[in-house]
Order: C-alpha cells, then sequence, then structure tokens
C-alpha cells in the first residue's frame, strides 16, 4: 500500500542497534494521536524499531519491550513535550477475522494521548483504512533494513 499525499521518512540501519536508534528519530516525529500499520515480514525487526520508540518516549527500557505476539497488546506510558503518552504495540499475525479483531477494542485505545503500533495490520482493511500511515521495515540483506515512515497529512 502506498500512502497517497503523505510526508516520507527513510533510515537505512545495519545493525539491531541502529536499528532502535531509527525508532528513537521515528518518535520524535509522531504527535499522538498516531496510529500506525507497522509493516514487515518476520524478523524484520518490527519490536527492535518499537524499542527504539518506547524509549525515546521514557516509556520501556529497549529490554523490557518485547513482540505481543501472543498477549497481541502492549500498553506503555511515557512522555512527549513534558505531557503524558500512550504507547499500544499490537501483533494481529493470530488474529483470523474482523469479528475476532473487533474483540481488542482498537477504538478505545485511540486516545488523544496515544500511538498505536499495529504489526500485521495490512491483513484488515478496517485497520488500514483508519491508519494515519505506515512504518514499512525492509530487510536489504543480512541486519541491513530500510526503515519507512509514511503520515497521511
Amino acid at each position: 500500500m502506498k500512502v497517497a499525499d503523505a510526508k516520507v521518512h527513510e533510515f537505512e540501519t545495519s545493525s539491531a542497534e541502529e536499528t532502535i536508534r531509527a525508532g528513537h528519530a521515528i518518535a520524535k516525529l509522531l504527535t499522538p494521536p498516531k496510529f500506525l500499520v507497522l509493516r514487515g515480514d518476520l524478523g524484520a525487526g518490527k519490536t527492535t524499531l518499537v524499542k527504539g520508540i518506547a524509549e525515546e518516549l521514557d516509556a520501556a527500557e529497549a529490554d523490557e519491550v518485547t513482540s505481543p505476539t501472543f498477549t497481541l497488546i502492549h500498553e506503555y506510558e511515557g512522555t512527549r513535550d513534558g505531557g503524558p503518552v500512550r504507547l499500544y504495540h499490537l501483533d494481529l499475525y493470530r488474529i483470523e477475522g474482523e469479528r475476532q479483531l473487533e474483540t481488542l477494542g482498537l477504538d478505545e485505545l485511540s486516545g488523544p494521548d496515544s500511538i498505536v503500533l499495529v504489526e500485521w495490520g495490512e491483513k484488515f482493511p478496517s485497520v488500514v483504512n483508519r491508519s494515519d500511515g505506515e512504518i514499512t521495515m525492509t530487510t536489504t540483506g543480512g541486519d541491513a533494513r530500510r526503515i519507512t515512515l509514511a503520515l497521511k497529512d
């Protein structure tokens, strides 16, 4: 999916540490409320990127951020520009359909102080339609990654 009329930011990383630093930079570009689809193959480094975003928001240390594959949602409380921010990291890989998706209560997560990052959200048109853009991670060989943040205007 291409985000029409988007502001696009590109990052290239060659290690997990650089991916975390890219997360720091991306966090600075995200003003709540934001609802983003986080795209990338298994092992692309999506959770590693979220570690950096959470760290930059003072929401969690990098080693406290884990994949929500089995819990489906992780919530972190942090700050941005002196105000509170809630970071939600979702993984919809195991969600089978829209009916099951509805039980997650996505509407309740989207508050004025929230940043919602949804892995595997592209599986659901309803998630893509409500998103403010997407972060796409592509493996470019070994530990190298291309990270693209596209925000709708």
